[in-house]
């Protein structure tokens, strides 16, 4: 059931597979807020993840796909294992020596290692329509990797992530030992090792969350939440989803960007300043923030926007397509074909000296202006048959644009 369909045929949304409550009382109550803790039976029931990634996916992965760094990492007592000890080459047309080998990966595995499958939105055609789906919801960037730990190990120490995490448990039983913050909503560059010390001593104390998770068992944890993770008397499979928060340290950072129009922000310091002494900065301190205070206040919402947009969107790739299968559509194309926008696309039409731009995730593609109505109607999805684009003279015209669409994987074929 690759397509996360529950038994008796129905679609199961990929949010309500991560959270037992509805999507609003989620988004109010607890997104960057709280932990939740949601259990199978409220979810998926006996079936759990196992569409996803089952034990025999991962073993399929780990031995017959040629995987190779970074792809896997394994941990052991709290610390990543180099690299070296489990990768190599692969054989007679494969002599790349970043590639994971099977029997080393056993022995680790063996003694107690934890795997860490990477990227699987990537990789895993499963994972890549459920994250697909999931990223569309939550409207946020994200990861999903794997863990396997053997019974009784544990593969990395107390710590916390710099993003919010869904853990889906796939197969056995893990403890998780929760912890509240001791840094509120840490940004990226705000990792747990700056605050090591803190971190052990926080652990140290009462959880506020010691909770065993079973298949088909999710947890919500936001950013900045200590947590510890041990296998139990069997081995453990789970999932990691890891969405990457849009803060409004972002929307910061997009105006002090700006900022450099500003000339008054622009000037030079005074001759012979000494910065490093605060009575000699204070006055120019103070001239700085009234220079930005009064900057703020003519901020165009429009310019960080585009900031933001040029930041964001090439994080939120859409959905896969097939470049043989979409290349060979191209050249057999008719006014009776159906084409739909490609699922996840981000875009944005916008005039450009007489022409109309086309704005994706990755760049700019421009038009004729006649061309949007056809534009504008096909990416809303109003039509999806070529010979109905409106706007062009004739059927060559729409096919003309079409095979544009096609080319630029802005089109996919419908159905």
């Amino acid at each position: 059931m690759p397509d996360g369909t529950a038994p008796g045929g129905a679609h199961r949304p990929a949010l309500t597979r991560c959270v037992s409550v509805d999507p609003g009382q989620f988004a109010g109550a607890y997104w960057g807020k709280a932990p939740l803790l949601s259990r199978a039976a409220e979810l998926n029931g006996p079936d759990g993840f196992v569409d996803l990634l089952s034990p025999a996916d991962a073993d399929e992965l780990l031995s017959r796909r040629g995987l190779r760094t970074p792809f896997l990492r394994v941990a052991k007592d709290g610390a990543l294992v180099p690299a070296g000890r489990y990768t190599g080459g692969g054989g007679a047309g494969a002599e790349i020596d970043d590639q994971v080998l099977d029997e080393k990966i056993l022995g680790l595995y063996a003694d107690g290692a934890t795997l860490v499958l990477q990227a699987l939105h990537r990789t895993w055609p499963p994972l890549i329509a459920f994250a697909g789906e999931l990223g569309a919801a939550l409207r946020q960037p994200l990861q999903i990797n794997a863990y396997l730990t053997p019974p009784g190990s544990q593969g990395f120490s107390t710590h916390y992530d710099t993003h919010d995490v869904f853990v889906l448990q796939v197969d056995g039983r893990k403890r998780w030992r929760i912890h509240p913050p001791v840094l509120e909503a840490p940004l990226e560059r705000q990792a747990w090792g700056g605050r090591a010390d803190e971190v052990s001593a926080t652990a140290a104390g009462e959880p506020a969350l010691d909770v065993v998770l079973a298949p088909g068992d999710a947890l919500y944890l936001p950013r900045g939440w200590l947590h510890s993770a041990a296998a139990q008397d069997d081995s453990s499979l789970h999932l990691t989803v890891g969405i990457r928060a849009l803060t409004r340290y972002a929307l910061v950072e997009a105006l002090l960007a700006e900022a450099a129009e500003s000339p008054r922000l622009r000037a030079s310091l005074p001759y012979g300043l000494d910065v490093s002494d605060p009575d000699q900065l204070s006055a120019e301190l103070t001239e700085t923030v009234a220079a930005l205070r009064s900057w703020l206040e003519t901020a165009s919402p429009a310019a960080v926007a585009e900031r933001l947009r040029r930041r964001s969107w090439p994080a939120l790739r859409p959905a896969p397509l097939r470049p043989l299968a979409q290349a060979g559509l191209v050249a057999g194309l008719t006014p009776a074909d159906h084409l739909m926008p490609r699922p996840g696309l981000h875009w944005r039409l916008e005039p450009a000296d007489g022409q109309i731009r086309l704005r994706v995730f990755d760049r700019a593609v421009l038009f004729p202006a006649g061309c949007e109505p056809a534009l504008r109607a096909f990416l809303d999805g109003a039509v999806t048959r070529v010979a109905d684009l409106p706007g062009l003279d004739d059927d060559e015209s729409r096919l003309v644009l079409a095979r544009r669409l096609l080319r630029e994987a802005v089109a996919v074929p419908a159905g």
